[in-house]
């Protein structure tokens, strides 16, 4: 195939000034070979899988960004639920099994590893309940492990049995780490119709469909995509719709290559790419400044919903010509904490969280990274949570809720969190009860739609 040189010139712009970067590299990897009646036994068949499996990956990320010039930013690892594989054992508490993961992390070098997981959308087992009570225990006491529940889906409603048990669990463990403003919450994510493959913290973990071993991975470029734009500032909808299309094929067509020849050198299955447009904290690296590229005058105003439902619609038609292996969560990210845009604007007030569930509605991620005051209520976090997975539920979408209930700090203060994670203002939250509702408890069935076999 030929090159033009003017695209290898724009391939170079891209690394260099749009700050283009492959978000993540994420091993899967099946722990249903190491499960054990004994715990110590149970946590040692676990960090010997995970060294032995993925033992080369940093390795093989860093001659691949060595290779093609293409930063990997990420190298990542997602297990089997534990709750599942850690059920048979006689463990009352899951915490040793959650350091046996940190300890694996540690030893080959990765970012995080996610799985520390239970999926209770129809009723927990009691597995399932005891990882949930390990979590503030397990993420207070490790550095890497991420944790995440899913507690509804399209086709059996919402456990809000589940959703209140986690608005608890998210208070406590927002206090076991409140010397680091509640850090420990940065890594729990509360889902509806959770991928089996996504490759993005806190949210991945390795589905019960997935193969022994596979590699993920998660593309990035919200920079890539807001220059294009800016090139083309009194462009009507439709050429603003084919030049975030044909910008995404580009990057995506990254992700593709990085994606197989990642998994030829590790000898496992290639996986998925996730579509999904990932900010950071780096100005010019935000989906907001997007929208705000667009003519929204700040994230959050009018229109604002509109231009994200562009966006990710012209994301998954571009991405999806330039590989037929897409998965995950596919969709442009809106965390408050990781991205500048959406920092500035909700420390203006221009956005807040009721809009940013809006804006939900049209992208794949939920509410992501919002920092609220730390005696907000376990109901009131119950309330959001349960808004969140209705919309998921209803419109059959995946959607996450990471909420992080500062301890010690009010409306307008601000929280750092470092590197990705970023630094954000505590937004306001609305302060009427929804107490007597979330405690009714059971399950809101799952909606008419989902009858459809």
């Amino acid at each position: 195939m030929l090159i033009n040189p003017n695209e290898i010139r724009e391939t170079i712009e891209m690394i260099q000034e749009q700050r283009l970067d492959i978000r993540t590299v994420t091993m899967g990897i099946s722990l249903r070979d190491c499960s054990d009646k004994d715990g110590k036994r149970l946590a040692d068949n676990i960090y010997n899988k995970v060294v032995t499996s993925a033992g080369r990956l940093v390795a093989a990320a860093q001659e691949l960004q060595a290779r093609y010039g293409i930063p990997i930013v990420n190298k990542r690892v997602a297990v089997s639920p534990i709750a599942a594989i850690a059920e048979s054992s006689n463990l009352s508490n899951y915490t040793l099994v959650a350091k046996a993961l940190d300890r694996a992390a540690q030893e080959i070098g990765i970012d995080f590893i996610g799985g520390f997981s239970a999926l209770v959308q129809k009723g927990a087992t009691p597995g399932d309940m005891r990882l949930i009570d390990s979590i503030p225990e397990a993420l207070s006491t490790t550095a890497k492990v991420c944790s995440s529940i899913n507690v509804a889906s399209s086709k059996a409603g919402i456990n809000m049995d589940a959703v209140l048990k986690m608005a608890r669990i998210i208070k406590e463990t927002a206090e076991r780490t409140a010397e680091r403003d509640g850090i420990g919450c940065a890594k729990l994510v509360v889902f509806a119709n959770i991928p089996e493959d996504n490759p993005f913290m806190a949210g991945a973990y390795h589905g019960f469909g997935e193969p022994d071993t596979v590699i993920n991975v998660g593309i990035s470029g919200p920079g890539v995509v807001r220059a294009a734009l800016e090139g083309y500032p009194d462009a009507d909808f439709t050429k603003v719709a084919e030049i975030i299309k044909k910008t995404a094929f580009k990057i995506t067509r990254m992700g593709e290559l990085i994606g197989r020849e990642s998994a030829a050198m590790l000898g496992v299955t290639p996986g998925i790419i996730d579509l999904s447009l990932a900010p950071t904290p780096t100005p010019g690296d935000s989906v907001a400044q997007i929208i705000e590229a667009m003519g929204i005058e700040r994230c959050g105003a009018p229109g604002t919903t509109a231009a994200l439902a562009l966006l990710n619609d012209a994301v998954k038609k571009g991405g999806a010509m330039a590989t037929s292996s897409t998965g995950g969560l596919s969709g442009a990210f809106i965390p408050v904490s990781e991205d500048l845009g959406m920092i500035e604007a909700a420390k203006l007030g221009a956005l807040t969280i009721e809009k940013l569930e809006a804006m939900t509605a049209v992208c794949s991620v939920g509410l992501d990274m919002i920092v609220i005051p730390g005696d907000t209520t376990a109901e009131t976090i119950a309330g959001i949570i349960a808004d969140q997975m209705a919309i998921a539920v209803i419109n059959k979408k995946a959607a996450g809720v990471r909420l992080i209930p500062a301890p010690g700090k009010g409306k307008g203060d601000e929280v750092e969190f470092g590197d990705l994670l970023g630094f954000a203002p505590v937004m306001g939250v609305n302060t009427y009860s929804c107490a007597h509702f979330v405690q009714r408890g059971g399950r809101i069935p799952a909606p008419l739609t989902s009858l459809n076999n």
